[in-house]
């Protein structure tokens, strides 16, 4: 039961902390192909202050606190350093940006800048070449979440440092399309969530050896059982609140599930140093799960799901999740089961899990109190 009051104690006092939470850094871009054969764009790009303020220091008094008159005073250097990291083109060549006027919006995590741009092409856009370098030197777990609207279709992308070049056709999409994209994002999604692989790997490093004595497995058919109890309960977990989430059935508040994920985290990295779940690793991952899901349909809100084929696109998400879960126990458990019995596995298992640990506070601290401790 200890596991279930730490759990509760956490939950609670995320709910209670200040209502703008540090979270992974995303940023929202809106593209609308204007259908009349002449190439031009127009564009939204939704920015967190907190970000830009990191990147351009818009605190001119240093008080902790954006106050209008900083922003507004920096609106030409705030376009210039978004839209020299955002390239647009054709195969006729590059679209010429040019910046707009800027708003203030308010998102679940806090304040953003809404830059208006427009862009005009050399021809009329059918395939639109795009590349995204925003704060791609300052934090290593930035997403700009893409949503292209061409007449009645509806594009999306997820772009990173590891994946800032892409070419998206822009044309009718069949709901197989939209699947099939819909699963590479799940894939990609997994593989950039660094905390969500964390939490998973740190709940799996236990599982090549005996939970009664600690010492390595005789089996790797047990460790394999293993995962896959720990797999399973975290994939019916966020299976469950990713959909109810995704139709609107149940929510909670961004601060509390970002904090969350990282205290799941730390609690999963402990685990392996002083033993809290006693055996319960699955029952762990299964009520961890359930936050990491409202993670997942977080991504899936931004990108938004299409009204013809909602369900369809909601299952391709949630299975390429799965797929880029499992391709990581794929890698693992096989490493895992023969450096078991080294000296390097024991390290890893204690001095790995406590550097897990260590990171995963830190983004705690950094959800919790709307703060930026680390450049990455």
């Amino acid at each position: 039961m200890r596991f279930f009051s730490i759990a509760m104690a956490l939950l609670l006092s995320c709910l209670i902390l200040p209502a703008q939470a540090h979270k992974p850094s995303d940023s929202y871009l809106k593209l609308v192909v204007i259908d009349k054969g002449d190439g031009r764009i127009d564009g939204q790009w939704d920015i967190a202050l907190r970000d830009l303020d990191y990147a351009l220091g818009l605190d001119a008094n240093d008080d902790g606190k954006l106050t209008w008159d900083e922003i507004r005073s920096r609106h030409q250097e705030i376009a210039s350093y978004a839209l020299q990291r955002l390239t647009l083109g054709t195969e006729a060549g590059s679209c010429t940006v040019t910046a707009g006027e800027q708003l203030i919006d308010q998102h679940t995590d806090g304040a953003y800048s809404v830059l208006r741009f427009k862009a005009l092409c050399q021809e009329p856009v059918a395939t639109l070449q795009m590349g995204y370098r925003l704060f791609a030197d300052l934090d290593a777990q930035h997403k700009g979440l893409v949503q292209i609207k061409q007449g009645g279709n509806t594009s999306t992308a997820i772009f990173s440092p590891e994946q800032a070049q892409q070419s998206i056709a822009l044309r009718n999409r069949s709901a197989l399309d939209g699947f099939i994209a819909y699963v590479g994002h799940g894939i990609w999604h997994i593989w950039i969530g660094f905390d969500h692989i964390l939490f998973l790997l740190s709940l799996l490093l236990p599982a090549v050896l005996v939970a009664a004595t600690g010492r390595p497995s005789e089996s790797f058919k047990s460790s394999l059982f293993d995962v896959l109890k720990v797999v399973t309960a975290f994939t019916l977990a966020h299976s469950i609140t990713l959909t109810l989430a995704s139709l609107s059935l149940l929510s909670l508040p961004s601060r509390a599930i970002e904090s969350l994920i990282a205290a799941s985290v730390v609690l999963a990295a402990l685990n392996n140093i002083v033993p809290l779940f006693r055996g319960r690793r699955p029952v762990a991952a299964f009520v961890f799960g359930l936050i990491h899901g409202f993670g997942f349909a977080s991504v899936l809100a931004d990108l938004g799901l299409p009204r013809g084929a909602f369900a369809l696109s909601l299952f391709g998400f949630n299975l390429g999740v799965e797929i880029g879960q499992l391709a990581i126990v794929a890698v693992f458990l096989p490493l895992a089961y023969l450096l078991r019995r080294t000296w390097l596995y024991r390290q890893l298992l204690t001095k790995g899990s406590a550097l897990i640990m260590l990171l995963a506070a830190i983004w705690l601290i950094e959800r919790a109190f709307d703060t930026k401790l680390l450049p990455f």
